[in-house]
């Protein structure tokens, strides 16, 4: 399929309410009589009503995946075998949600369809700080989903591919977070099941929350699935192999310390694999490497919860949440790593008063290259994989200037589109642009416009360049 014809498209995104209809009289006005259904679409993206995910959409003519119930779809978070992640805005409020949306492939399938509404109406139930919360349950036709908070940060699988692992302070902070939510579930008689470093989001302001509950209950229907759609294989081999009863939650703290003991060491305590076969053998969960063998100078006390945690006998694991959580705080509270020092009112006068650059780039490890080179110059950085959001805090950072990476951005289309969309929102306060093109979408910069306040850097671009660039713009305005 291809992109509609122009009043086609044109009633499309004003029936799924994807657009206003002053937005859509806005980029008409702009473009004037050459208007066409792509030259529409780039502008709307350009001045951020739409997003690249949507464009794209609706560039090959799909109507799938743009709106669910109240909510338009913004962009796709993550994908796993069981669902995939959204971001997306209520049509009504404006509020931002993440969606969970069933795949396809498992939509005819009314055992794992109820899995995946009892996973949801199950975590409906749990209001507490550590938790992401479940808003709603719903369906439309074959498509099934639910929403939550969307959460600002991404998940310790991710963040531990970047920081390599994490300080013993740090570290025990984080699986404190998770010990509360596993207790306050608990306390309602829900188990996790499927505890993980990628079912575990660091937020912004630095809390755990768990995610994806739902799998514990008496439901031996659904519990026979659970490995059919890849889901609790570890557990089931665990509590086998260890005459642990069903639905233990002693088994919720085992992978608990094996989250810690890759937080503290940046290695897993068992080989990663996918193959289910590898996953099935319980000496990958016997066999662990004592935690201080691996890192010789973690504090013993940390140890000695990360070894009690992974103990492979369940009577002599920690027995609740609420055990762990004790220990947790006396580490943290005197095991000779107390809090870092607090801020004083100078540090945080001098971090308000450095100047601002906000910077386009979505990939975790360049997201820190750019934020640890600029604070060391002085900057106060803030850093965003979404265009939108991006674009959308230049009115109110005042920023010393905007910094976009091309190779981040999805498209070549997108690269040209936020450049531009950037170019105009920057042009009243005069802020500087700079785009960052690799050598491999050099070719792009025939096709843009460099006006007074913006440049474009190509090829061996480093990230002094980038500094240099904004400096010499700052100097002119």
């Amino acid at each position: 399929m291809s992109v509609p014809k122009l009043p086609k498209l044109e009633e499309l995104l004003l029936d799924l309410r994807l657009v206003e209809p002053a937005q859509l009289q806005e980029c008409r006005r702009s473009l004037g009589a050459h208007v066409s259904s792509e030259r529409l679409l780039q502008e709307l993206e350009s001045a951020s009503f739409l997003t690249s995910y949507q464009t794209g959409k609706l560039r090959k003519g799909e109507t799938d995946g743009l709106r669910l119930g109240r909510y338009k779809l913004l962009y796709r978070n993550a994908s796993g075998s069981f669902a995939r992640v959204f971001r997306a805005c209520s049509i009504d409020t404006g509020q931002i949600v993440a969606i969970k949306l069933l795949r396809q492939r498992y939509a005819a399938d009314p055992r794992v369809v109820n899995l995946f509404r009892r996973e949801g109406e199950l975590g409906k139930r749990l209001k507490h700080k550590n938790i992401v919360p479940i808003y709603e349950v719903a369906s439309e036709g074959n498509q099934h989903y639910f929403t939550m908070e969307f959460v600002e940060g991404g998940n310790f699988r991710d963040f531990i591919k970047i920081r390599q692992k994490f300080s013993p302070q740090e570290a025990t902070k984080y699986v404190l977070d998770m010990a509360e939510g596993l207790e306050y579930a608990l306390s309602l008689g829900l188990t996790h099941r499927d505890l993980k470093l990628s079912n575990v989001l660091l937020s912004s302001q630095g809390v755990a929350k768990l995610v994806d509950f739902g799998l514990a209950g008496q439901d031996s229907a659904l519990a026979a699935i659970e490995e059919e759609v890849d889901r609790a294989i570890e557990y089931a081999t665990l509590e086998k192999n260890t005459a642990a009863p069903e639905n233990d939650p002693r088994s919720d703290l085992y992978f608990l310390g094996a989250i810690y003991y890759e937080l503290l060491t940046g290695q897993p305590p068992y080989p990663p694999t996918r193959s289910r076969e590898e996953r099935r053998q319980f000496s990958r969960y016997r066999n662990v490497r004592p935690v201080r063998s691996v890192d010789p100078g973690l504090p013993l006390s940390v140890a000695e919860i990360v070894t009690r945690l992974m103990d492979i006998h369940p009577d002599d694991r920690y027995q609740t949440p609420t055990e762990v959580i004790g220990d947790l705080r006396r580490v943290l509270n005197g095991g000779g790593h107390g809090p870092a020092p607090a801020a004083t009112d100078a540090d945080t006068a001098a971090r308000s008063a450095a100047p601002v650059v906000i910077c386009i780039e979505s990939r975790l490890k360049q997201q820190d290259a750019l934020r640890d080179y600029l604070t060391k110059h002085g900057f106060r950085v803030l850093v965003m994989g979404d265009p939108v959001r991006a674009l959308n805090r230049i009115d109110s950072e005042a920023p010393y200037g905007v910094v976009i990476i091309a190779d981040a951005l999805e498209s070549e289309e997108d690269v040209v589109g936020v450049f531009k969309a950037a170019v105009t929102r920057c042009k009243k306060s005069r802020t500087p642009v700079v785009l960052a093109l690799s050598a491999k979408l050099a070719h792009l910069r025939e096709q843009l416009i460099e006006p007074p306040g913006a440049k474009v850097l190509v090829n061996a671009v480093t990230l002094r360049d980038v500094r240099n660039a904004l400096a010499e713009l700052n100097s002119g305005r």
